[in-house]
């Protein structure tokens, strides 16, 4: 697969239930109800897989639970960049909108947590 992030990206393994998408210019589609399964995180967005055919160029908001620490949980909108379809429905890149980049040391410490 061709690298597109700027960050280094991390295995991760979590499920969300998305609800609603949203676009800035204010149109929404909701009572979505579709799980998503996180397969990689970065600083700059995930990668996920979800049976859901989910517009591109639309957000959600997402609650990042990183390592076991109730502390390394990540409040943050998701924007949908691009979609693959793959044998049970689709593969999403995603970028984190509005990150702050002070809680950079949750991914430091998740990237730590890891390695051991």
């Amino acid at each position: 697969m061709e690298e597109k992030r700027r960050e280094k990206r991390l295995p991760a393994s979590m499920t969300l239930e998305v609800s609603s998408l949203f676009k800035q210019d204010e149109s929404k589609i909701e009572n979505i109800d579709s799980p998503i399964n996180i397969i990689d995180i970065s600083k700059g967005g995930i990668g996920f897989e979800s049976e859901s055919d989910m517009p591109e160029g639309y957000y959600f908001n997402a609650c990042l639970q990183l390592g076991e620490d109730e502390d390394a949980r990540l409040y943050c909108v998701v924007k949908i960049i691009r979609k693959t379809a793959i044998e049970k429905g689709f593969r999403y890149g995603s970028e984190l909108v509005g990150f702050a980049p002070i809680l950079s040391y949750i991914f430091e410490d998740y990237e730590k947590s890891l390695r051991k």
